[in-house]
């Protein structure tokens, strides 16, 4: 039993120290290192720079309420177009109890002077056609009447407008009424009928009733960052990318780069606005997220090598790439570069079509290359 153990053991001391001499020969095995070539081609060089930004109306206001109340009737929804003076809401007044008081006090006072005005009036109106008072005197009474009945009439009103927000004088164009002030679509309305609202004020911009936009005028309105503010001007081109509609692209005129740059996430950025030129058959919603691209320069069919392939000399401006001159055998030649892309660069003197550029290494084992 115990000679059967001890061959055991032998056994697997044998087949770990075997295991341990193919496991260093493997890593052993020496490699040999070639490299890729690759040669020039013909290709457009764009260099672009990129802005991130929106879509949105040129033109966009917000309805708000000339009073302070409660929204009764809403006549609109989003979506729908509307003309200047439309109807957008109604605005039922909660009168201020102060003002009310006041206001309602003010036409008790006007009647009663009315009264008192009425008295007179027809006591010396009698006395007058009788021929015992002058004209003169008469037209006094006269005018003191008519002003206590215009008083009392301008009270009425008073408290009419309080408590409605409207007179009879005024009909249709009262302030509880709210009206679109231009031609466009409604894009939101942010209220519901029985939202408290209120009115713009010196301490209050007011509650938003709609919005209401120009949908036939958009434009482009994005950041740009600042080691590309001083590379674009005032009418450049723009090739805009909707994210909503990546089948189309759309062309746009830049009219506007902020003189002020505002810090984001530790770069100084610029806003920009663009025209953006829309077709009949397209449809594009406010605030749509887009990507402008901007043409900075361009080389159209030059020869281009991709820029990785590209060596800079130590010490100088001067640039090279490794020449396939035998096969793996490489030599230095200087060249001169033109436009980049960031990915392509353009080659203006020191290649031809036909040269092996040296690229990546290809590591390739030396026992499988023998075998084969």
């Amino acid at each position: 039993m115990k000679k059967v153990i001890r061959i055991i053991l032998v056994a697997v001391f044998t087949i770990a120290v075997l295991g341990s001499l193919v496991m260093l020969y493997n890593k052993s095995k020496k490699k040999d290192t070639v490299f890729e070539t690759k040669t020039p081609f013909v290709s457009d060089v764009i260099k672009k720079s990129v802005a991130t930004g929106s879509v949105i109306p040129r033109r966009e206001i917000t309805i708000k309420p000339q009073v302070s109340g409660i929204v009764s009737e809403i006549y609109v929804e989003a979506g729908e177009h509307v003309k200047k003076g439309d109807l957008i809401a109604k605005v039922k007044i909660i009168p201020d109890m102060v003002a009310l008081n006041s206001a309602e006090s003010r036409l008790n006072k006007a009647q009663l002077q009315l009264e008192d005005a009425k008295l007179v009036y027809d006591r010396q109106k009698k006395v007058y056609e009788q021929g015992v008072i002058p004209e003169a005197e008469f037209q006094k009474v006269r005018i003191e009447y008519n002003s206590a009945l215009e008083e009392v009439e301008a009270a009425e009103n008073n408290l009419q407008l309080i408590k409605d927000g409207i007179t009879k004088k005024t009909g249709g164009s009262s302030n509880t009424l709210i009206r679109s002030t231009i031609e466009g679509m409604v894009l939101d309305v942010p209220v519901e009928v029985g939202t408290s609202v209120i009115q713009a004020n010196t301490f209050n911009e007011g509650t938003t009733i709609a919005s209401v936009a120009d949908m036939g005028e958009m434009i482009f309105e994005g950041q740009i960052d600042e080691t590309e503010v001083g590379k674009i001007r005032e009418g450049m081109k723009l090739e805009l990318t909707i994210g909503a509609i990546e089948s189309q692209k759309f062309d746009a005129i830049l009219e506007y780069i902020s003189p002020k740059g505002v810090e984001e996430n530790g770069t100084v950025q610029f806003e920009i606005k663009a025209q953006v030129t829309i077709s009949e058959d397209a449809f594009i919603r406010a605030g749509y997220s887009a990507n402008a691209d901007i043409v900075l320069d361009r080389r159209d069919s030059v020869m281009v090598i991709p820029e990785g392939l590209v060596k800079f000399e130590k010490g100088s401006d001067s640039t090279y790439v490794e020449v396939e001159t035998d096969p793996q055998v490489f030599e230095k030649r200087y060249i001169e570069t033109g436009l980049s892309d960031g990915i392509n660069i353009e080659i203006k003197s020191g290649l031809n079509m036909e040269d092996k550029i040296k690229g990546a290494e290809i590591e390739i084992d030396k026992t499988e290359q023998h075998e084969g």
